[in-house]
């Protein structure tokens, strides 16, 4: 082996001992606070961050109260469901990147309008400043069960180019509807 490279391992074995010796005397260190405490004050101060955290943790509502919401939340997906036809079926995040003012996230979406099925893959870029959040969806891609028809793949294409989600779900809510009818009509003269 080579000598420099010999030397670059033993630096770093050093290095290591070093933090390990490191560790060993914070670790020594309290140890030693910890016995200086009897074990009824380590009894109690350790209730009352059990305490503190579950406050915390349940942001001071009860589980009624957190019940109830998710019930109202439940009604309310139900309604844009029936009211909309749309229905995911699926949904995949992944978070590509995080930073204190700036978050990417990775998307995959799947569903069903009525009688059609699609899915969406998509970036987010939520970017925060003092006063707002500014959303940006980008990479954009959309597969659809449409056929053979041309407007839906033209449509199709400029949504992605244009990354519009509103503009995809609100148009695909009305397309799906009025597919469904020409699907049952057609079906209807065979």
């Amino acid at each position: 082996m080579d000598n420099s490279i010999c030397q670059v391992y033993e630096d770093k074995i050093q290095s290591l001992e070093e933090e390990i010796k490191l560790l060993a005397e914070k670790y020594e260190d309290s140890q030693q606070e910890s016995t200086f405490f009897s074990d009824e004050e380590i009894l109690m101060s350790k209730k009352s961050f059990e305490r503190e955290f579950w406050r915390e943790s349940q942001g001071c509502e009860s589980p009624s109260d957190l019940k109830a919401q998710l019930e109202s939340l439940e009604t309310d997906l139900s309604f844009l469901m029936k009211f909309t036809g749309i229905q995911f079926t699926s949904h995949f995040k992944k978070t590509m990147e995080k930073t204190r003012n700036r978050t990417v996230q990775k998307h995959r979406l799947s569903g069903n309008c009525h009688s059609l099925s699609f899915q969406l893959e998509f970036q987010l870029l939520e970017m925060q400043n003092k006063e707002n959040v500014s959303v940006v969806v980008s990479d954009l891609s959309i597969t659809m069960e449409s056929g053979e028809d041309s407007g839906v793949s033209k449509f199709v294409s400029s949504i992605e180019e244009h990354g519009n989600l509103l503009a995809f779900f609100r148009s695909l809510s009305s397309y799906a509807e009025w597919y469904e009818h020409r699907r049952c009509t057609f079906l209807h003269f065979k």
